[in-house]
């Protein structure tokens, strides 16, 4: 710090190259992270996938998954093989090796209405690796429809495009779209600007409420990760006949 203020002295020529080596230092920070995640709550994509389904009604898997939290509840999602086969196969391989038990919600944003689990990171004490984990398999390509992202949608997370930095090749927005691994997002209301360009896979049907006092719980300054850890004890396969009239 004392050398940039020596040089700030010395002419408007030296200013200027200061002021820019910081922006490029900021940037560079920026773009070197690998996070995992909607890309921004508030944000849409610049521009839309050419393979979105069309006109294709979501058909409820005969199993659900039930996530258990340790303070606030359940959750109950109904999954969509038929709009997104390979991601709810993921999903469901991943609740069956125990994969998300002790993971938490790390992410929540009560003014968009959104909440972000499922990153095997968040089980540790370092909550700066939170929303960069991955599991061991391959990652999901798209699979986007026209199902929008209406209250209580779960979509897939996935990586956002970003340039090429320290080496690192670029990735692009089509590129970014085949990025989806084993996160997840639940919309608490409506957020036409996923609609297209985020894969969903299930609804919410049962606990909704309780994701909503999820969505409010207090979080860190300035940050959408939760003051406190929100854990998940466990995510279960279970019939969609226990379910088959819940409504909220």
């Amino acid at each position: 710090m004392i050398a940039i203020v020596n040089t700030l002295g010395r002419s408007d020529r030296s200013l200027s190259f200061v002021i820019a080596l910081l922006i490029f230092l900021v940037l560079g920070s920026a773009c070197n992270s690998k996070e995992t995640a909607v890309r921004e709550f508030d944000k849409g994509a610049e521009s839309t996938p050419s393979n979105v389904k069309q006109g294709i009604k979501p058909l409820a898997d005969e199993q659900v998954a039930v996530i258990e939290t340790a303070d606030y509840g359940n959750i109950v999602i109904e999954l969509y093989p038929n709009i997104a086969p390979q991601m709810v196969e993921r999903f469901k391989k991943l609740i069956q090796e125990g994969f998300y038990n002790g993971t938490s919600f790390h992410r929540i944003n009560a003014a968009s209405g959104l909440i972000q689990g499922g990153d095997p990171l968040s089980k540790d004490n370092d909550p700066g690796n939170d929303g960069t984990g991955e599991s061991p398999y391959p990652n999901v390509p798209g699979e986007f429809s026209d199902v929008p992202f209406d209250r209580g949608t779960v979509g897939a997370a996935r990586r956002g495009a970003s340039p090429e930095f320290a080496g690192r090749a670029a990735v692009t927005e089509a590129q970014a779209r085949d990025t989806a691994n084993c996160q997840f997002f639940i919309a608490l209301e409506p957020a036409p600007q996923f609609d297209g360009d985020y894969t969903v896979f299930g609804k919410v049907i049962e606990g909704i409420t309780n994701a909503d006092i999820i969505m409010r719980a207090p979080v860190v300054e300035g940050t959408e990760r939760p003051a406190e850890r929100i854990v998940v004890k466990q995510i279960t396969l279970q019939p969609r006949s226990k379910y088959a009239s819940a409504t909220e």
